[in-house]
């Protein structure tokens, strides 16, 4: 089983994070004095000196990979987040090793040698982890170094697991099979066959020999659930929990412990921390005042336009729902004919709408007319990116009609979206687009909300937007 083999990758990632350490340490001495080189009469210690560090290098460099959970199990983690966990701790390690070089009193190691060795050691990490995992996923698909896995309880949860595992052979697990109370001997699903009772998790344990025991009991059956644990934990099984509450938690939910209680947050959102929050402020004030100065002449223009084509104010007002449920006047250019208060506010814009003026049709097709929320961005009540603020009549509707709608009300709503850039935008699927808001909002970094903002860019034209 591969659990008599963990502790071998452990001491080949460790043995093999040394060795590479050393060798960036060697190569990065050559590049940066042989091939680079040194003004002329410039005097650089010889390589004797500079490998005084090199144990106390790569012993912190080992202890920062440690703790920074490269040597933990990798299976189910995409490459890209292994490399991106790769420079993170080369980083750390740079700031250890300069920080070393201070503790010492060392001031004639060359800094650009430095500045060689962290690029050329991540460079060697991150191509030894994919040659490794490029090789490892080869086996797995080969049915080669396999984790074997044993499903206590049959739910829709384990089905959902079982999908899974099937659609990413790659991970490398391998189903047994599954122990349910309520289902008959030999029932299967997907290939993977009911073996038996809960109650025979002891004697099946006795005879095999499974990696991992995944409990994914229904709901009703949790009374059992600190027996199963127990049986687990006395073969010395690791015992993973698969709750059954897919519909209520998020697959980025975290836990906490608050005095030794674990508390799971049903719903992970990074914008909840002050500093993700600072940096989306700043975000949205430093580019909204550019955006703003870039738009000026064309906002001008826009307000001619539409002052001219027909009468009404120039600015349309409208009552939206924003951050924490709280209302908010959101600011557009006018489109449409000015019309009765109660008719416009539960009204929803479609295809061919009479209500929509000449100018209403091009400035709406290409965003111009969301250009006055800059202000509403400025003022804090809405941001660049986020989900897009609804009116209170469809808020009121939505709530009750669509699961998770009111999530997308933990942060504020936005010019532009996930959802809108993704195509869903005016008179679309209001689940589809709630469900990539909720992604959004699980997602969010700085570099998202960027890759958005060029997306928005480049795809000013808009055929769903009526």
């Amino acid at each position: 089983m591969i659990k008599a083999h963990q502790k071998s990758f452990h001491r080949l990632y460790i043995i093999s994070d040394t060795m590479l350490v050393i060798l960036a340490f060697i190569l990065s001495y050559f590049i940066r004095f042989y091939l680079i080189g040194t003004r002329e009469g410039v005097k650089y210690l010889p390589l004797s000196d500079y490998t005084n560090y090199l144990f106390l290098l790569a012993v912190g460099y080992m202890l920062i990979f440690l703790f920074g959970g490269l040597y933990n199990p990798q299976r189910s983690r995409s490459m890209r987040n292994q490399i991106f966990d790769v420079i993170k701790a080369n980083a750390f390690g740079v700031v250890y090793f300069l920080a070393m070089l201070y503790m010492f009193r060392e001031n004639d190691i060359s800094r650009k040698f430095i500045a060689v060795f962290a690029v050329i050691n991540t460079l060697l990490d991150i191509s030894f982890r994919v040659l490794l995992y490029s090789v490892l996923r080869s086996l797995r698909k080969h049915g080669k170094n396999l984790k074997h896995v044993l499903i206590v309880g049959y739910s829709r949860t384990a089905e959902v697991y079982i999908d899974r595992i099937l659609a990413n052979p790659v991970w490398g697990y391998s189903v047994m099979g599954i122990l349910d109370d309520d289902m008959e001997r030999g029932t299967r699903y997907r290939g993977v066959s009911v073996l038996g009772k809960i109650s025979d998790l002891n004697a099946l344990l006795s005879e095999n020999d499974p990696d991992e025991l995944v409990i994914a009991l229904k709901v009703n059956d949790y009374t059992r659930l600190i027996e199963i644990v127990q049986t687990g934990e006395r073969f010395g099984l690791h015992t993973k929990f698969a709750p059954d509450f897919m519909n209520m938690i998020s697959g980025y939910a975290n836990m906490e412990d608050m005095d030794g209680v674990p508390i799971i947050n049903i719903r992970a959102v990074p914008l909840g921390s002050l500093g993700n929050k600072a940096v989306k402020r700043a975000e949205d004030l430093v580019f909204g005042c550019l955006a703003l100065i870039i738009a000026a002449i064309p906002m001008a223009i826009t307000a001619i336009l539409v002052k001219c084509s027909s009468k009404g104010p120039v600015i349309f007002k409208q009552t939206r729902i924003g951050l924490h449920n709280k209302e908010f006047i959101m600011y557009k250019f006018r489109s449409m004919r000015v019309q009765d208060e109660e008719e416009e506010k539960k009204e929803w814009t479609t295809e061919n709408d009479d209500r929509v003026t000449g100018v209403g049709k091009f400035i709406r097709k290409t965003s111009i007319d969301e250009l006055p929320q800059l202000f509403n961005v400025i003022k804090g009540d809405m941001s660049l990116v986020g989900p897009r603020p609804e009116r209170p009549f469809f808020v009121d509707k939505f709530r009750e009609e669509i699961p998770r709608y009111m999530v997308k009300h933990q942060v504020r709503p936005g010019i532009t979206g996930w959802a809108q850039v993704n195509g869903y935008r005016g008179d679309t699927s209001i689940r589809r687009r709630i469900d990539l808001d909720i992604w959004y909002i699980e997602n969010w970094t700085l570099w998202l909300d960027i890759a958005i903002l060029f997306k928005t860019i480049f795809h000013t034209r808009d055929y769903n937007a009526y």
